[in-house]
């Protein structure tokens, strides 16, 4: 055969593969199931709409079905990044949808634009899936703008805020290419992500002060009459903005052929219903209400959405006017009554709860009715709470439920931790358990060493970790043979083997901390024994009632903050205490008094330093998520989180400093070496005392060893689907995704 011949042959043989391949490729994707839409008489595509106050979609039957909405809130970030650094992989987006899959969940909410791979990642999820799974595309607005000028009309505001509208539908309709920004997504959108949008949510939560100002500053605004959305007679100059804000999405979403049912974000505090027993006027300042905006011409629809926790504002634990419904245990479920009022007021008109849920988080911030608290869960708790929640919104009728959040967010911040937190900027880059915001998810973002130590008492997971990694005490103390240290980004870990089987009910095993100088004598809890410096923290593990950390008197962050040197609201018999040792706790609410506020309400902190005894072992019957420690024989482990040990920021070695606060409310930290260890034995029967000093009754504290560890920049992280997970999955399971007729 001539080279030509060969040649042509070749060719020949290479098209017809091509042929057959191309022909099995074509037979493959017409085989796969095909996304089944609605087309409207004037040719725009509609997946979703609303109808009264139903939210409806269009089935594979080609019938348009009532659907209860079933979500979780996404964030853009991971830990030791914070959300503008978008570090997500497409691989991280592929893993996160079929566990929210497996959930049972429907729909994904963002809140902003994300990068282009989520887009991709999505749509490459749900191909070939009979049930796809959605997204509802939030639309951040210039929130730290609007606070600022405290006037939603300022020059540039909107301008922003349709920026935002414009690069948000052309993203999801995979057309732009957005320029990088510092903070911001970017790059180029090639993937038409829209027949997945569920709908388009809009905004954030408003500040009632700016809301209440725009409407002062602004009484002429004439009613915004838009295109497919418009202002009604009723409507205030706020919500005729608003108005403006989506029939601007409206009409430039309309331009790729499709309609979408709208909504904009809201919460309790501008809310539509009046609150007779919220103590702060703010919460009750002003509202914002849906009712006062309407589609024109717009076949998607538009839905109420809401920011409803059970703890938040007050008025949920303080309002006797929610107290109208009971639980099963006779408590008062005001999360439910509020519901009920909400709802009542918005009879043609679908509303969705877009933002609700607990944390399973050492630390709390506001309390709630029925134990419904911001923090101090486990994880079966909180996955408790948060079923029980679903399932007051499905039942007071509401069409939907998205839950925050679907993962831990480590560079989150709350109000009560956030004067602690120092350097502020490094919040990302370590996990403080006490700051209740940081883990509402239902992915628990662990920190490094929670996949290799589990605290049980037991200490042969030790021996699995690096010699580096751990630095072992052996001081001479009658009782204690050694003393284990190693940390990571949550915790201190001690182990601890002792002479003889550990038994509560007869010994106190203490560990004094020194990480400054200052501090307290132990006093009654080392009687007739001091230390050259005194110490910044005691750790007791004992019976379970008496097992905590507690803070010295002089150290003390609350008293410091709250008392008589700083804001003054600390009730008299803590400021006074005469124990050099105080309990380790968190304000929840502070003292509010007339004509400040509407009603008086007493200071309030919660006892944040008590260590549960436990396991943390998975699939255990008692397996508790807020574990402190445990013993087992003669060994003892326990982990203790950073901040009740005074740091600030370990990730920089950073402990909060003794002195004066800054203009008496500002913390400050300083650069320290480590933290050292003290620990004592003391017999309950016979008051003896095993101690470093030995018969001495001082002790050097500088003799003793200092656990120190390097500065770190990268954080080391697991993910975990929490227990809670399991509770909302059995939940959403209970609970159907489309009504039959």
């Amino acid at each position: 055969m001539s080279r030509r011949r060969r040649k042509r042959w070749l060719l020949t043989m290479l098209t017809g593969a091509a042929v057959v391949t191309g022909g099995i490729f074509a037979g493959w994707h017409y085989m796969q199931p095909q996304l089944v839409t609605y087309t409207a008489e004037n040719g725009t595509e509609m997946k979703f709409r609303t109808d009264g106050d139903r939210f409806m979609e269009y089935g594979p039957d080609g019938t348009w079905r009532e659907m209860f909405v079933k979500g979780v809130n996404l964030g853009a970030t991971s830990p030791g990044h914070y959300p503008g650094e978008f570090p997500l992989i497409k691989e991280d987006y592929l893993r996160w949808f079929q566990q929210i899959e497996d959930l049972g969940a429907n729909v994904i909410r963002v809140y902003t634009v994300h990068e282009p791979i989520f887009y991709t990642a999505l749509v490459d999820y749900n191909r070939g899936r009979e049930q796809p799974l959605y997204f509802i595309q939030g639309i951040w607005s210039p929130e730290e703008e609007l606070i600022e000028k405290q006037d939603a009309y300022a020059d540039h505001i909107e301008q922003t805020f349709k920026q935002e509208i414009e690069k948000a539908v052309s993203a999801v309709y995979g057309d732009a290419d957005i320029p990088d920004k510092p903070g911001e997504s970017s790059g180029k959108y090639k993937t038409n992500a829209g027949k997945y949008l569920m709908a388009w949510h809009v905004g954030t939560e408003w500040n009632p002060s700016m809301v209440n100002n725009t409407n002062e500053s602004h009484p002429d605004v004439p009613q915004y009459k838009g295109v497919h959305f418009s202002g009604t007679q009723d409507a205030s100059p706020f919500e005729n903005w608003l108005a403006e804000l989506l029939d601007y999405t409206a009409v430039l979403e309309k331009k790729y052929g499709w309609e979408h049912p709208m909504t904009f974000t809201n919460w309790v505090t501008t809310d539509v219903l009046d609150h007779p027993g919220e103590p702060l006027f703010e919460e009750d300042l002003v509202s914002v209400d849906a009712r006062h905006i309407q589609p024109e011409e717009w076949q998607g629809g538009y839905f109420a959405a809401y920011h409803v926790y059970p703890y938040y504002p007050d008025l949920f634990h303080t309002d006797k006017t929610l107290q109208t419904i009971k639980d099963e245990n006779g408590e008062y479920n005001t999360y439910k009554s509020y519901l009920r009022k909400l709802k009542a007021e918005f009879s043609d008109m679908p509303v969705m709860i877009t933002e609700y849920g607990v944390p399973s988080s050492l630390g709390i911030s506001h309390l709630g009715m029925g134990g419904r608290d911001q923090g101090g869960h486990n994880e079966v708790e909180q996955g408790e709470i948060d079923a029980s929640l679903t399932q007051d919104i499905y039942d007071e009728g509401y069409a939907g439920a998205i839950l925050f959040m679907w993962q831990d967010e480590w560079f989150k911040k709350t109000w009560n931790t956030m004067p602690l937190e120092i350097p502020a900027d490094r919040r990302a880059y370590w996990l403080n358990v006490l700051t209740n915001e940081k883990m509402f998810g239902l992915l628990a973002m662990d920190p490094g060493k929670q996949e290799q130590l589990n605290i049980d008492g037991k200490l042969d997971d030790w021996n699995a970790l690096k010699k580096e990694e751990v630095t072992v005490w052996q001081g001479k103390v009658d009782g204690i043979k050694e003393m284990k240290m190693t940390h990571d980004e949550a915790y201190l870990y001690i182990g601890m083997t002792l002479d003889q089987p550990f038994d509560p009910d007869q010994t106190l095993l203490r560990i004094g901390t020194n990480t400054l100088d200052g501090g307290n004598q132990p006093g009654t809890r080392l009687p007739d024994r001091t230390f050259s410096d005194g110490l910044e923290t005691v750790i007791t593990l004992g019976q379970d009632a008496e097992s905590q950390v507690e803070i010295a008197k002089d150290y003390d962050f609350n008293k410091r903050l709250y008392g008589k040197d700083g804001y003054g609201m600390l009730p008299e018999e803590q400021e006074n205490a005469a124990d050099p040792f105080h309990p380790w706790n968190l304000a929840v609410s502070l003292r509010m008094t007339p004509p400040d506020t509407r009603s008086a309400q007493p200071f309030m902190n919660e006892k944040v330093g008590t260590l549960k005894r436990g396991t943390t072992v998975p699939d255990q019957s008692d397996t508790d998520s807020l574990t402190a420690w445990q013993y087992n024989g003669n060994q003892v482990e326990m982990r203790i989180p950073w901040m009740l040990l005074g740091f600030g920021d370990p990730s920089s070695l950073q402990a909060i400093k003794y002195g004066a606060l800054k203009g008496g409310r500002e913390f400050e930290t300083v650069a320290v070496k480590g933290v050292t260890l003290i620990p004592w034995l003391m017999d309950r029967a016979t008051g003896n005392i095993s101690w470093p000093g030995g018969e001495q009754k001082t002790l050097d504290v500088k003799t003793l060893p200092v656990y120190s560890w390097q500065p770190w920049e990268q954080v080391q992280y697991s993910e975990r689907l929490k227990l809670s997970y399991e509770e909302m999955q059995k939940r959403y399971e209970q609970i159907p995704s489309f009504q039959t007729e």
